[in-house]
């Protein structure tokens, strides 16, 4: 629970302006502090002697004409910086949807420049407030105030690339493409990981090992707070399974929403129920406001889906951007189709079943990312030409039956959607084409009888 615990907490902070710029201030101050011990220890002479001229080598009143320029230019274009910040955020929820801001706040690049205008303004008063030009106490901190020049040339250099990128990051192409990165990591990590042994191991093992009377005697645990699954502790829950000779069946998933008081799982034997065990099973379950990535690979599906049905209505009219999303929803849908997904029937090392999924499946994740685009893109002919192409390249990587049966079932309601849905009868032949095509490839998959050659399937 300790790993989940870590990754919930770096989420939060990933996620905020507040971490990063405050983690650099501390820093400033400390540099501050450690600048200023070094000029009031007579190091500058030192330096000096040793050739490094570059060090500032002014006087008390032109010392602090700098560091007042640079503090007040500093606080100035962190409240500009920040504006913009703003706007983009705006400008992204409106065009995308709500749920792509999540993306932005963990940018790292706007935490950085706010961070570095912050601490160039903070170490610059800190530094101002030692200069005393009285001829009976001078003191010009000529190290501290080299600092300051290097820090304010390093915030010009992030004030130029934090054009560049908030310029780039509204894109739709620069968003796409970082969803995309995360949906591919996510399916990495969630189609790599295991939760004990699952039945690829062993050879397949009868469901009779199932209880017969687990429905009768199999009570309930119940959630004790609301809010979205992020993440399940799997080792933890086998390990609770194992040690009280327990067999679970989760009745959720990563990425639903529960409210309390209702079935996360249901255990057998239920006698063995106690407040400790609901405490500890409960424990496994990290709950937040928001869906994340971690280990929902529809969460990042349906943000694609949800960018693609935005730029196909009436108010955005932007079909090129959802050609875009379909593309790499075909991309994430071929690599799933080569994966073997886990199976829902997961044993411990002595090969006794102790945790039944409730695991996602090819159909569904067909379902969350073809379903909605072909309902609302039946009225135009290169969405619905585009989702023909892409199942007939899907299929392609598809040697699953039932695989292949979600397929076809969508394939047919984007062929009858554009029979109704589009008046020209040239594009409904056009349509038309794409879905023969689409059939032939089923169809020879089908067809083919040659064992199955496992593909070599690269990281992105």
């Amino acid at each position: 629970m300790k790993k989940f615990n870590q990754i919930k907490i770096r989420e939060t902070l990933s996620s905020s302006y507040w971490f990063v710029p405050t983690l650099m201030t501390g820093m400033a101050i400390a540099l501050a502090f450690a600048t200023l011990r070094l000029d009031r220890a007579g190091k500058y002479e030192l330096l000096e002697k040793l050739g490094w001229g570059w060090l500032y080598t002014g006087g008390a009143e032109g010392a602090l004409t700098l560091l007042s320029t640079v503090a007040n230019s500093m606080i100035t274009v962190a409240v500009t910086a920040f504006s913009v910040t703003l706007v983009a955020l705006s400008l992204a929820s409106q065009q995308f949807g709500p749920r792509v801001l999540r993306n932005f706040m963990q940018d790292k690049s706007y935490q950085l420049v706010l961070g570095t205008f912050t601490a160039t303004f903070i170490y610059c008063l800190l530094v101002l407030r030692t200069v005393d030009s009285d001829k009976e106490k001078l003191f010009v901190p000529h190290i501290s105030l080299t600092v300051a020049i290097l820090l304010t040339l390093a915030s010009i250099g992030m004030l130029i690339y934090f054009i560049h990128h908030a310029v780039t990051s509204i894109h739709a192409w620069h968003i796409i493409r970082k969803i995309s990165s995360e949906l591919n990591t996510s399916v990495d990590y969630l189609f790599s990981e295991r939760l004990g042994h699952g039945m690829a191991k062993y050879k397949q093992r009868p469901i009779e090992e199932i209880p017969s009377q687990f429905d009768h005697e199999a009570c309930a645990i119940l959630a004790t707070s609301s809010g979205y699954i992020q993440a399940i502790d799997h080792e933890r829950l086998m390990k609770i399974a194992k040690s009280k000779n327990l067999l679970l069946r989760l009745k959720k998933r990563p990425g639903k929403f529960v409210v309390q008081g209702t079935e996360l799982m249901m255990v057998w034997p239920g006698e063995l129920i106690n407040q400790k065990l609901i405490k500890q099973i409960n424990n496994t379950f990290i709950l937040g406001g928001e869906r994340t990535a971690n280990q929902d690979v529809e969460f990042s599906i349906r943000q694609l889906v949800e960018i693609a049905i935005r730029a196909i209505s009436p108010a955005v009219n932007d079909p090129f951007t959802a050609l875009r999303c379909i593309d790499q929803l075909c991309a994430v849908l071929c690599r799933l189709a080569e994966r073997d997904f886990p199976s829902p029937y997961r044993y411990d090392e002595d090969k006794n079943l102790r945790v039944i999924t409730n695991p996602v499946t090819f159909a569904g994740l067909i379902d969350d990312a073809l379903h909605q685009i072909r309902q609302y893109g039946r009225q135009d002919v290169a969405i619905t030409i585009r989702l023909l192409e892409a199942i007939a390249m899907v299929a392609e990587h598809t040697h699953n039956k039932s695989d292949r049966a979600a397929l076809l079932r969508h394939a047919n309601m984007i062929q009858r959607g554009s029979q109704e849905g589009l008046p020209e009868e040239l594009d409904r032949k056009d349509v038309e084409t794409r879905y023969q095509a689409v059939m032939r490839v089923l169809s020879s998959s089908d067809d083919c009888q040659q064992p199955h050659i496992k593909r070599i399937v690269t990281k992105n």
